[in-house]
This record gives structure tokens, sequence and C-alpha cells, in this order.
């Protein structure tokens, strides 16, 4: 293959993508077909899939646990007895898309982390053969997470062992797309977007509060590399599942916005609560997230233990205030201006322009009065016009 033809299709994500990943809730053993059927399911009866969440990932453990004898990868023929084509069929005939997961190592993460007893089902040497094998089965997306992949006499580096697959997908001439999962040890914002779709800016989340700041606070600085076409992944939502309470789970959705972050859920789509389903499906929160414009926010100032974010809109821009602390804060909309109970300006308000709090939707007058009182680890967005 001539790799000096390779060019990324940057129109496969115009937004960042959305959609549902399996490893959160039900990770490698109770992976099933019958799982990923009902999720599939849900995701339509639920509203997600109209909402924009329309690609379906199954993560780590779908594989058998050695090739076949032509070196090709199946499905675990118990966990998965229809083949990896027949389910993609049936997830393809509810309206959505159809991801996997593969690892460029010699290994998988849940060989590594969770004792899964396979052998050389990671993609090393048959890079190209996996690539054409998921082209076939009608994949859409691929999450290729590196798993120690430079162990085992591979030799390989970040950025080469992602380049490899990147050229194995271009060759296949089917529109995949591509998110390179390296944990952001290497700065992938630097070169990825060259060759992927997304990549991951920090190591794994978790269901707690102090996680999802951790991976908050490390998107500080990185907005520069990502818009339309390529987006900074700080790790999938954990939006519904048990750690995090409602306020949390809603302050989490709303950073992840802010950040122009990939939306993929992580929760039991099938037994959610209809509060974490009118979460995950809120317009006015969607609408930040998939604003046309692609600007990736940033924090800008901080005030004790408040954040003040911003992002610029296409119509606008939206500014995020979020309570770190452990006491509850005032938020003042006041003679044109948005302020902290302290007086500190947070932002300047347009005289003739629209108001609104993104989360209830309530159109506030510029030159009215409003305030809010932030609960600990409270996040407000305003959404203001010109």
């Amino acid at each position: 293959m001539d790799e000096t033809t390779f060019v990324k299709d940057a129109t496969l994500v115009p937004t960042p993508p959305m959609g549902w990943n399996s490893w959160n809730t039900f990770r490698c053993y109770d992976l099933t077909e019958t799982v990923v059927l009902g999720v599939a399911d849900a995701l339509v009866t639920s509203g997600m899939r109209n909402a924009g969440y329309t690609t379906l990932v199954i993560d780590d453990c779908w594989q058998d646990v050695a090739r076949d004898p032509a070196g090709r990868l199946c499905s675990h023929p118990r966990r998965f007895p229809s083949g990896m084509a027949a389910l993609g069929e049936e997830i393809h005939a509810r309206g959505l898309r159809f991801g996997l997961y593969l690892a460029p190592g010699r290994k998988t993460c849940a060989m590594i982390y969770d004792r899964y007893p396979a052998r050389e089902i990671g993609s090393f040497g048959h890079e190209e053969l996996d690539a054409a094998t998921l082209a076939e089965w009608g994949v859409d997306y691929l999450k290729y997470d590196w798993c120690r992949a430079n162990k085992g006499g591979t030799g390989l580096t970040y950025a080469g062992a992602f380049e490899r697959m990147a050229h194995a997908i271009a060759a296949t001439g089917r529109p995949i797309v591509y998110s390179i999962s390296e944990y952001g040890r290497s700065r992938p914002w630097e070169w990825a977007g060259e060759l992927g779709h997304l990549w991951r800016t920090t190591s794994d989340i978790a269901p707690t509060w102090r996680s999802v700041m951790r991976l908050a606070d490390k998107q500080h600085g990185l907005a520069a590399y990502a818009g339309p076409g390529g987006w900074n992944d700080p790790d999938m939502l954990e939006v519904g599942n048990p750690g995090l309470s409602d306020l949390e789970a809603r302050s989490h959705l709303m950073l992840w916005a802010m950040l122009a972050a990939p939306l993929m859920a992580g929760n039991d789509v099938r037994t959610m609560t209809e509060e974490t389903r009118a979460l995950l499906t809120h317009p006015g929160l969607l609408a930040v997230s998939q604003d046309p414009l692609g600007r990736q926010g940033a924090r800008t100032t901080r005030h004790g233990k408040v954040d003040v974010w911003r992002r610029d809109l296409v119509d606008g821009w939206v500014v995020g205030v979020l309570n770190r602390g452990s006491c509850p804060t005032t938020l003042r909309l006041h003679d044109a201006a948005l302020s902290l109970g302290t007086d500190a300006a947070v932002e300047q308000v347009p005289g003739s322009g629209c108001v609104v709090d993104v989360w209830t939707g309530r159109e506030l007058r510029g030159g009215g009065d409003h305030s809010w009182e932030l609960a600990p680890h409270e996040m407000v967005l305003v959404r203001f016009a010109p």
C-alpha cells in the first residue's frame, strides 16, 4: 500500500460522536449477544437513538479465545453464537451504527486485566486482515485500544501502531470512524488528528466525582486541537452508573457538552431511571454538545472552588459555572452581568440579546434579575445570543 496516499475522511464526524459502549457496565464476561440486542432495542425505545446516540460499540471480549486457521478473528461461540456479521445486521436494522473493539499489540486489555483466556487476538501482524474483516462485517466504528501494545517484542510505538491501522482501514474503502485510545500518554492531540476521528486524552474514567474532575482538569489547554473532523476524548460517560449522584451526573454531562467531547453512554440503558433517560436526551445540553461550530470550550477563570467555562457557539456562546466545593454558592444575573455571590464578575450580558438557562430552558432578560443557588458539585449553563 502506498502510505503517501492516506488522507482520513474528516466528514464522518462533523460533530462529536454519540453512542453507547459496553465496557463501563458489562466489562468482559457479562457481555453477550442478548445484552447487545437488548441495549440496541432500549436505545431506540428510550429515544436515545433519535436524540443522537446512534453508534453501538461492543468493547473487548466479543472475540473467541483464538483466531481461526486462516488467522481471522471470530466471535465468542457461546456468548455471540450468531456471529458479528449477523449481529451487525441486527444493529443496522434498528437504525444504529455498529462499533467494535480491537487492540494493536498481541493482547487486548481484558487479557491483561481481566484474565481473559485468549491468545494472539491482538491485531499485531494482522492489521490489514482485521480491518478487512471489520469492513466485511459492516463495522462503522473502531475503538483501537493500546493495552501495552509495545510488549511481547512488537517494537510498536504509540503513533506508529495507530498509523498502521489507519492505513489498513483506508485500504478497505469502508468509511469507519476511528477511535484512538492510548490514554493521553504520548500527547495524541498533537499527532492523532492526522489519523483518527477521536483520541483519548486521559486514563480511564470511573463513576466518582473525583474521577470526573480529574479528567476535566486534564482538558485544560487542549481546545485548539479539536474541531469538526477530530475530537479530544476524555473517555466515556458514567451518567446513570452507581457512584455519581443525579446532580453530579448532570454536571458531568454538562462538562462533556462544554468540552465538545464524544458522548458515549456507558450505563445499562435497558434499566435506567427516567431521570437518567431525561438527562441523556436533554435537548438543550445536546444542542450545546453538537453545536455545528465545533469549538471546544475552555476553563476561563477560577474563583476559589468555582470554575467558569466558556464555549463559543455558531449563534452565540455558553458560560458554565461549576461549584466544585463542599459549600453552596450563589450565581446572580443582575445589571447586565453574571456574577458570583462574592461579586466576582463572570460574564457581561448583551443588552438586546437572548439569555437562556440551558437546563430549565427558561429565557432570562439581560436587564432583569435572576439567581441560582448552586449546591456542591452543581453546574449551571447559561446560553447567550448577541
